[in-house]
């Protein structure tokens, strides 16, 4: 005989829903059972009923094994909030050295600008000065690439227009003959 697969809510029913509860009940505690005698598990189970009736199962002594959960739930969770304050803090580290690197960067990126420069002593504004003149050639040099090639393409675009009079010519030329030839 075939079990049909039943769906797994709330039964309405008060009488039905006590039955199941028994059978299921007793279902649960043979199999807590049957998994510490075969594993040799140390195994607890407790079941309220919907009434607050105490159902309980222990493989050995139920009192021991709730103060050793309780101690293995305290050293968990303990580790786990240490790992999550641990992992916090360094990222409230890691945020202070990244807010520090960002002001540096602005403070230098005002003085590139000519701004924030009454604090800088003589060598730091010749530190400026090489930085800007440095930049300032690569700027150039860039500049002077995009002319060089906007230069070429203009006398390439020049030559093509002066090929095409003597190709238009040629065409003439040659269609021409092949209207004198038919």
């Amino acid at each position: 005989m075939v079990r049909k697969k039943i769906e797994i809510k709330r039964i309405e029913n008060i009488m039905s829903r006590q039955v199941t509860f028994s059978k299921r009940r007793k279902g649960l505690l043979k199999k807590a059972h049957e998994l510490s005698v075969l594993c040799d598990a140390q195994v607890a189970a407790i079941v309220f009923s919907q009434k607050g009736k105490l159902y309980d199962f222990a493989s050995s002594n139920m009192q021991k094994m709730m103060e050793r959960c309780e101690i293995y739930r305290r050293e968990y969770f303990s580790a786990e909030r240490f790992q999550r304050e641990q992992y916090v803090q360094d990222l409230k580290n890691e945020i202070t050295v990244m807010v520090k690197r960002i002001d540096l960067l602005q403070l230098q990126c005002r003085k590139l600008m000519g701004q924030d420069l009454d604090s800088c002593s003589v060598d730091e504004l010749k530190e400026i000065t090489i930085q800007l003149e440095k930049s300032l050639t690569v700027v150039r040099t860039r500049k002077a690439k995009i002319n060089e090639d906007e230069v070429e393409k203009l006398k390439e675009e020049r030559e093509l227009l002066n090929e095409r009079p003597r190709l238009h010519l040629h065409e003439m030329v040659h269609n021409y003959v092949v209207i004198q030839l038919n």
